[in-house]
């Protein structure tokens, strides 16, 4: 049977858009990366944002979607980032979603960095996100609308899988693999007005911002930065960049410390996006087929025409899911035998600086931070029980934002997207509804891969992510 309809998948609903200026000070600590020399930032590459959009349901309850360009904060710190941002706008901390585009040239906030240098400048810098948040909030909110979404499929092949075998040295790293494949679905949503007038874009690409490694001392959104301005200087609207599932993605370029490679990245996710973009239909249509016109050949012809009542209805359909379900651990270390290991490297690394031994004490120092990090995922959990984890679904019309914890392989979304073929899925990731870390297909623990020493998650955690989130998609009656 011949295809009589196009449609471009579409939602409508109340937004607002707000965005604010969060670069840290120059000279706070900066240090992400265990191969760094520096621990201070000495200056800025392109500004830190945060974006925030603000959507009404029917019932006139506000849900907010904050992305900031930080790589991260520990649990305890973005617990109370939520906390004060709820109680500031007044809307309960389950609607407040938090999220982070995940860069590894913003910063480094933990407050366990206070007494290195340029940790003096993170308590003051946290205490003034919830204030700045709260602005772009309130900027939303006074200038929401009812608006129309057009979701959008595009592809871009900066992302590579990042699993790589080392035959060498026998182990793996983590670096760009040639051999595996990797995701390059963009999705794409324009946000228009009544009227039919551009007002926001939004990027949804899954894609570690690990352009920039060890060698860059600057502050930076990655390849982030380069994109938006791209999309923003062709649209003349904001842009709305949701990191991806990506756990086992990066850019094929990168590790690098020159801001020009993350720049180049950038545009070439800007201008994959704006492909996608242009290829939408215009504002409140579809394609529809209009007959056959006689000519040199019989044309088949196809017509911009406005929605039909169904399929408006269904247009219109606006609902929220919060969930939390719990997931095996993966065997964590004691608290007391960290403290032993750390405390281990650091004698090491101040012998070796002593020595003059410059090379063996940054290899000692990289210990110390990976020391660090493994302290960080203990907190919050207890051995042998499972672990809460958060889910949150906006079904906005034909699409589906899908907001989750931690940093899922990509596996997530590709499955996802197979399962409901027709349904626009937006995945959001490092959300603040649980708890964080990798999580890894079954069949990828036990292999020494990087990601399962930084999993809080087990084996079997993703499948289950997967499997809860269809099982609510599917009583939405999405296909």
């Amino acid at each position: 049977m011949s295809q009589h309809i196009l449609p471009t998948p579409l939602g409508r609903c109340v937004l607002g858009f707000g965005r604010v200026n969060v670069t840290p000070p120059v000279g706070i600590y900066h240090r992400c990366w265990g191969a760094a020399r520096h621990d201070a930032s000495t200056g800025v590459h392109r500004p830190l944002n945060a974006t925030v959009l603000v959507i009404q349901d029917p019932q006139s309850e506000e849900h907010i979607l904050v992305t900031l360009d930080l790589g991260w904060l520990r649990e305890r710190e973005i617990d109370r980032l939520t906390q004060s941002v709820s109680e500031r706008i007044e809307v309960a901390p389950e609607r407040v979603v938090i999220t982070f585009s995940h860069t590894h040239a913003g910063g480094n906030f933990d407050l366990d960095r206070i007494h290195d240098e340029g940790g003096d400048l993170i308590p003051g810098y946290l205490d003034s996100l919830p204030i700045a948040i709260a602005d772009a909030i309130e900027q939303a909110r006074s200038n929401k609308q009812p608006v129309e979404l057009a979701y959008g499929v595009g592809h871009c092949d900066l992302a590579w899988n990042r699993d790589y075998w080392d035959e060498e040295t026998q182990q793996y790293v983590c670096g760009t693999n040639p051999e595996r494949d990797g995701d390059d679905t963009v999705m794409v949503i324009r946000v228009t007005d009544r009227n039919g007038y551009l007002i926001v874009t939004l990027i949804n690409y899954g894609c570690h911002p690990t352009t920039l490694a060890w060698d860059n001392t600057l502050i930076s959104p990655d390849y982030i930065g380069a994109m938006r301005e791209v999309v923003e200087r062709d649209t003349g609207v904001p842009c709305v960049f949701l990191l991806g599932a990506c756990g086992d993605l990066g850019p094929k370029d990168g590790y690098v410390g020159d801001t020009s490679v993350a720049d180049r990245n950038g545009r070439q996710l800007g201008y994959a996006a704006l492909s996608a973009l242009e290829a939408l239909t215009p504002h409140g249509t579809e394609m529809q087929y209009a007959g056959p016109v006689t000519s040199g050949a019989t044309i088949g012809t196809w017509r911009h025409e406005p929605l039909n009542e169904a399929r408006t209805h269904v247009v219109n359909h606006l609902t929220t899911e919060y969930m939390t379900f719990e997931l095996p651990l993966v065997d964590l270390p004691a608290q007391a035998e960290l403290d032993e290991k750390l405390a281990d490297w650091q004698q090491q690394e101040d012998a070796a600086r002593q020595a003059g031994q410059d090379q063996e004490a940054a290899d000692y120092r990289a210990q110390v931070e990976r020391t660090r990090r493994a302290m960080r995922r203990v907190e919050g959990v207890t051995p042998g029980q499972p672990a809460p984890y958060g889910v949150t679904l906006w079904r906005l019309g034909e699409g589906v934002f899908v907001l989750v914890s931690g940093e899922p392989y990509n596996l997530l979304q590709r499955e996802l997207r197979v399962r409901f073929p027709d349904t626009p899925i937006i995945v959001g990731v490092l959300c603040n509804r649980g708890t964080g870390g990798y999580l890894l297909p079954a069949d990828e623990y036990g292999k020494g891969i990087y990601q399962e020493s930084a999993a809080v998650i087990g084996p079997g955690g993703l499948a289950l992510v997967i499997d809860n989130i269809s099982e609510q998609l599917r009583t939405w009656e999405m296909r």
